[in-house]
């Protein structure tokens, strides 16, 4: 595809300092821009590599002018950045169809638009929204219901009662409404709790690779809308999670906790049963939360402590050394003098 600087600026909502006529078909990062390529600047180390650069046009904002290339001046790089991604690499379109492999039950309803690849499985009652795709080897067990402009990626498996909002993507491999881990010890052996919830995920969800997502035990486990859960992530059952958060990569939330909107928890992090953890929180990766947290806080360690409080206690323990080398000293001194 083939864009002037002009029409590149008109949807980043931005500027063109230069040749508003130049064309560009392709982006590429500084050290391997050709002509024609758009690059992407957000500080003066990587400004001056663009310009050294053989592309065409560099992305930055207000600060940055140059006599020797066009600049597309954003308020925001790397919001622009991220746009324009999008603009020269748009992902595939899905022609609607139901392939002859797939199995659709008759009380299903799919909708015209949607797109049903090859070996996939849709449950009775089922109901699968417009422009909805579900790539290849899919299932949907019965009763779920799939929000237009969906994406399921290959061998993504949604079990019964499952509710996904509009335009939530899920990679493959990932597990949405399996059992819950709920037993009780009858008689010294394990009883199985049955899981007989759902789960219901909002609009604009993203839902990585390889991620298991448990149904209620009772009553329904709930990702918010706009929450972007990372590849390896478990959530168990009777997890409430808000709006806006990211989880990322390993994360583990234990059953019934409730995270706030726009909270963070970084990679490895895990979350014990039935806390709640406030809005805009952010959890250090590695962290072992094992108490509720107030709106706002940062914590870290394991367990978990706000940060202030976790980093003196590290600093404390790097200071160990040497206060044991001073004691051992002093001991020998006082040993001397006795």
């Amino acid at each position: 595809m083939i864009f002037t600087t002009a029409e590149v600026a008109a949807h980043l909502q931005g500027e063109v300092q230069g040749d508003a006529a130049a064309h560009l078909t392709g982006f590429a990062p500084a050290d391997r821009a050709q002509t024609g390529d758009l690059t992407f600047a957000e500080n003066e180390t990587f400004f001056a590599q663009a310009e050294e650069s053989a592309a065409t046009a560099i992305i930055a904002d207000a600060r940055f002018s140059s006599t020797r290339k066009t600049v597309i001046r954003v308020k925001q790089p790397r919001v622009a950045f991220a746009k324009v991604l999008a603009l020269f690499f748009p992902e595939p379109k899905f022609a609607p169809r139901i392939h002859p492999g797939a199995v659709v039950a008759a009380s299903a309803q799919v909708d015209p638009s949607a797109h049903i690849g090859p070996h996939c499985t849709i449950g009775e009652r089922v109901r699968i929204g417009a422009n909805v795709v579900l790539e290849s080897g899919n299932f949907v067990g019965e009763d779920s219901v799939v929000g237009e402009d969906s994406r399921l990626f290959p061998n993504a498996v949604l079990y019964a009662r499952t509710e996904l909002g509009r335009r939530v993507r899920i990679h493959a491999g990932s597990v949405i409404g399996s059992d819950g881990y709920g037993y009780v010890l009858d008689q010294g052996a394990h009883r199985k709790v049955p899981q007989i919830g759902q789960v219901i995920v909002g609009d604009d969800v993203e839902i990585g690779a390889n991620v298991t997502i448990d149904r209620g035990a009772l009553g329904a486990t709930r990702i918010g809308k706009g929450t972007k859960i990372d590849n390896l992530v478990q959530i168990a059952h009777n997890v409430v999670v808000g709006e806006h958060c990211l989880l990322i990569s390993q994360v583990g939330i234990a059953g019934s906790s409730k995270l706030g909107n726009y909270t963070i928890l970084a990679g490895q992090a895990g979350v014990a049963g039935h806390l709640k953890i406030g809005n805009q929180v952010t959890v250090a990766a590695q962290s072992g939360v094992m108490h509720d947290i107030p709106d706002g806080e940062k914590w870290l360690g394991a367990p978990a402590q706000p940060d202030r409080q976790a980093k003196r206690q590290m600093i404390a323990v790097t200071q160990l050394p040497d206060l044991i080398r001073r004691v051992a000293e002093l001991e020998r001194k006082l040993g001397a003098k006795l």
